[in-house]
């Protein structure tokens, strides 16, 4: 039977049926791409590292990194001189993280170290031999190295039981190999979480976890998890390591400590076995071949700490107000919960208490005062660090000179020694304290490293600083009506250290007269006043600050939290730290979150003007000069809300002005593209606190050029680095990526690397700005309170010398709340102080941006205090909305707008000219949209013409 022949009209229905569900895809398909865009850029984005400029890059890198090394190694003991090895010394090395080490941090400050130096090919290299059959036998544990990283944490010390590990044959045959035995010990860190001061508590931990990885935390093997322990700690596991190695009588034991955070290490004294200790921070590429030279005497270590270690570092004062506290509100019945804000995000905080006295200016000042026994308290001062030789150390005659302005002094460094080696030479002030303004008794003023001395030969080298430089922050108000900068009168001394407790000698002193810099210090543009009165006082607030007065008599006032019995939501009842509060202070930071104010300007902005005018003629203009304003008039609506509302690892193109895109990246560790689907990293640098151990400012400068010229090399422009926040504790998750607790240490780092990288055509996004010293709780808006001399002398200090010397060209705002204003928003600390205040003229960028996750960050509040840009890094997610009817929002993009055109015209972006941000899988999804609606228009036209064609042949039949 002949099958039926289709009929022409169902034909047409079936067809354009199917024609049109096509069109529907297609339309469906690119609106979906269009709205996730962002995402998908950002995902499949990957730097190239193979082209020949880049691979040229990254071999200068790999050598800067080697320089870093070198120098970044600090040998806190020497017994015996049991280091160097003897040429031909084998070892044993004890300690599982000698398979696996740690080469950097987590999250964006991390990079790719798979191509890294290992430690064991740094031993071989150096010709130390290692005990393989033991190296074998931690290999074999099938141990890994736990994830601690944003989302989750697995705080597991990957060591074998000892019991079954340190059999006695295996002992036996270690000492019989060599009775020299190295003890390997690693801590990692990482973005989100700081270390735990308790190895206890409910596992929480999901390896899978969700899509941005693990989940919660966990606390380690279960016969390590002790309360009473602290990760910074010998765990049990490695503790049972100690008493097996020290059991077996090697004659020369050394204690290698892999970690950025500066690690505890009172035991080391209680074991005559253990001669020598070592620190290497995060190491990157090569430094672990560094640590191999180091030990075999093929280099002379030179680096100095950059923390205090304290015999306990659960003292150091600010501890107390470090970790997770929330605000509590009592109810009704006396029962208590924690207290969130409107939008119910949980109120955190954390108290600056301690003020100044933040490292070694607390053990310093309260050993000057008696009020601790220093030998007790502290192993190792701020800026110690041996050497292989010795030296002298001698202010040369007649060298100092000390004017209203300027202090400089000159030191002849001699190697009294017989091993080439380069010195630190450090130089301290002591001001006056009389119980107006906290000081501590010693802070460092300048420091400079030698280059390598010979035996036997010496250098001169200068030091200097600026008078106004020892003045201190009069946050009371008692020298002036709105707070100032102060020199008291009194006696300032200054003095030549080895590190900051011991003296080398009195370089000079002088009696000053009373100065308040009530009309501005040399480098203000703006006089500096109390700025952060509003944020930082009133309820919730800081009610004892950390005094030196009569020997720190009020230390144990400075701890004000309480412990209270809160109700869940399921009626289950936890234990939290907090502080009572009321509905009045939840209200207070819910206007201060969430209020934006009624307009104060009557007109909007012109907006869309044609004056002809283009991004690449505005090279070398002044900020403020008025020829930017025609150009700023060419902005649509659209540009000023695109450029603020897109600033996701990017400046996106603006076509009205020839403004090019950028491409911008983390991190401080080398430029990182971790979040792409195939994360793709620069030459992994060491970290920052490894860098600040050298005390060698020219190879930040280094660091800065050869990660400029990978940036370069890559078409990356902006970079999300240098990190400058303060080792507060030992505890911060993030110290890996931040220089030291000394800001004016930190400063100079910053600094040096900021140009050095801006000189390379490149801009900064200098971080966390500010106040981000620890990780708990940050995106919550963690509430820090502290007063404005600590905040500026401490916090603020590394950012102000960044700017001023470093010339930074970005920000980054951080997380957190400065008291109860997200610093985002906070017109204080982005416009008075960072604008006004030290001149800083660029872009500021906020921290992660995704306004379903932390909807304090209010979009319209922060371009309203100054910052420009929101990291939108997972666009179209979080994107903000702003109310362009308000006047005020409308000059306050512009303002960004301006901010963001003057970086990239003083960047080399617009020398590369324009260029667009339209990604390569955008280009393809035109081709193919333009294939299939070809495909698609064909298949109408066809379909009709056939239909018609079936038309005319059936009308022609019927009048036959």
């Amino acid at each position: 039977m002949a099958k039926k022949k289709m009929g022409k009209k169902k034909f047409r229905i079936i067809m354009s049926s199917i024609l049109s569900v096509l069109l529907v895809l297609a339309i469906g398909a690119n609106v979906a791409l269009g709205y996730y865009s962002d995402v998908i850029t950002s995902y499949f984005s990957e730097i190239d590292i193979t082209s020949d400029e880049a691979v040229t890059a990254r071999d200068h890198s790999v050598e800067v990194v080697e320089q870093i090394t070198d120098e970044g190694i600090v040998l806190l003991q020497n017994e015996e001189n049991a280091l160097p090895f003897a040429e031909g010394t084998k070892v044993n090395v004890f300690g599982w993280s000698f398979t696996n080490p740690i080469y950097g941090g987590a999250g964006s400050g991390g990079t790719d170290a798979s191509t890294a130096i290992t430690p064991k090919a740094g031993f071989e290299a150096a010709g130390i031999e290692i005990n393989e059959e033991l190296y074998n036998a931690y290999t074999a544990t099938d141990l890994e190295r736990p994830i601690i990283g944003i989302e989750g944490q697995d705080f597991t010390i990957p060591e074998p039981q000892p019991e079954g590990f340190y059999t006695e044959d295996l002992m036996a045959h270690a000492k019989e190999y060599s009775d020299t035995a190295v003890i390997f010990i690693a801590r990692s860190g990482g973005e989100g979480a700081d270390l735990p001061k308790s190895l206890s508590g409910p596992d929480t931990y999901d390896p899978e976890g969700g899509p941005q990885g693990p989940t919660g935390q966990t606390f380690g093997f279960e016969d390590d998890q002790d309360p009473n322990k602290h990760y910074l700690e010998l765990t049990n596991r490695e503790l049972g390591m100690l008493e097996a190695v020290t059991a077996a009588n090697f004659s020369n034991v050394i204690v290698v400590v892999n970690s950025a955070n500066t690690f505890e290490l009172d035991w080391v004294n209680d074991y005559d076995e253990i001669k020598s200790v070592v620190n290497i921070a995060g190491p990157g590429q090569s430094g672990f071949g560094s640590l191999g030279k180091v030990l075999a005497g093929d280099l002379n270590p030179s680096g100095k700490t950059v923390d205090i270690y304290a015999s306990d570092v659960l003292d150091a004062p600010a501890v107390s107000n470090f970790g997770d506290f929330d605000y509590v509100v009592e109810n009704a019945d006396e029962t208590y919960s924690t207290a969130s804000d409107s939008e119910g995000v949980p109120l955190k905080y954390v108290d600056l208490a301690e003020g100044i006295y933040v490292g070694y200016r607390y053990y310093e000042t309260a050993a000057d005062l008696g009020t601790i026994d220093y030998d007790e308290e502290v192993l190792y001062p701020f800026g110690h660090g041996l050497s292989y030789t010795d030296y002298e150390q001698e202010v040369v005659t007649d060298s100092l000179t000390w004017d209203e302005t300027d202090i400089s002094v000159d030191v002849e460094v001699t190697n009294t020694g017989s091993v080439a080696g380069k010195e630190v030479v450090q130089l301290y002030y002591s001001a006056p304290y009389t119980g107006q303004i906290e000081k501590s008794s010693i802070e460092l003023a300048a420091f400079a490293k030698t280059n390598v001395i010979e035996p036997g030969e010496s250098e001169v080298v200068t030091v200097s600083f600026e008078v106004e430089d020892m003045a201190a922050y009069d946050s009371n108000k008692l020298f002036s009506a709105d707070g100032s900068y102060v020199l008291e009168a009194g006696e300032y001394n200054l003095m030549l250290m080895k590190d900051s407790h011991e003296k080398i000698a009195d370089v000079g002193s002088e009696t000053l007269s009373e100065i308040v810099y009530d009309s501005g210090r040399s480098t203000d543009e703006q006089v500096a006043v109390n700025q952060f009165d509003e944020e930082v006082t009133g309820e919730g607030s800081i009610e004892t600050y950390l005094s030196r007065a009569d020997g720190f008599a009020n230390l144990d006032e400075i701890d004000q939290n309480e412990t209270f019995t809160v109700t869940n939501e399921d009626g289950t009842t936890r234990e939290v730290e907090g502080t009572l509060v009321d509905s009045t202070f939840v209200d207070m930071v819910n206007s201060k979150r969430y209020d934006v104010p009624a307009d104060t300007q009557d007109s909007a902005p012109t907006t869309g003007a044609d004056n002809g005018l283009t991004l690449d003629e505005y090279e070398d203009v002044a900020f403020d000069d008025e020829s930017w304003e025609p150009l700023l008039d060419q902005l649509s609506v659209d540009d000023l809300v695109n450029v603020v509302t897109h600033g996701g690892y990017k400046t996106v193109e603006l076509e009205s002005v020839g403004k090019p895109a950028t491409t911008d990246y983390d991190g401080p560790a080398g430029i990182s593209s971790f979040l792409a689907a195939t994360p793709v990293s620069g030459i992994p640098f060491p970290a920052e606190v490894m860098l600040a151990s050298t005390w060698n400012v020219e190879l930040a400068t280094a660091m800065g050029e050869a990660i400029g010229d990978e940036a370069q090399a890559y078409g990356v422009t902006g970079w999300y680095a240098p990190a400058m926040n303060i080792h507060r504790t030992a505890f911060a998750g993030r110290n890996f990526e931040y220089y030291s607790e000394d800001p004016f240490l930190s400063g100079e780092f910053a600094a040096a690397t900021t140009a050095g990288y801006q000189s390379k055509g490149g801009f900064v996004y200098m971080k966390h700005f500010a106040l981000n010293d620890q990780e708990d709780n940050r995106t919550l808006g963690v509430l820090t309170w502290g007063n404005e001399q600590s905040i500026r002398e401490i916090y603020l200090k590394p950012f102000e010398v960044a700017v001023k010397e470093g010339g930074a060209l970005g920000v980054m705002s951080s997380f957190n709340s400065i008291g109860s204003v997200w610093a985002g928003a906070d017109e204080s600390l982005l416009k008075e102080v960072l604008r006004n205040e030290w001149g800083f003229n660029g872009t500021v960028n906020t921290d992660f941006y995704i306004l379903e996750s932390y909807p304090y960050m209010n979009a319209e509040l922060a371009v309203r205090a100054g910052n420009d840009i929101m990291l939108t890094g997972v666009a179209p997610f979080g994107i903000p909305e702003f109310n362009t009817d308000s006047n005020d929002t409308l000059w306050a993009l512009r303002d960004a707008a301006k901010n963001v055109l003057y970086t990239v015209a003083n960047s080399s972006a617009i020398e590369d000219g324009m260029s667009s941000d339209t990604p390569q899988w955008v280009v393809i999804t035109i081709v193919v949209d333009s294939l299939v609606g070809l495909g698609i228009i064909l298949g109408f036209f066809f379909t009709f013409r056939n239909s018609k064609k079936r038309d005319v042949s059936t009308e022609s039949n019927k009048l036959a």
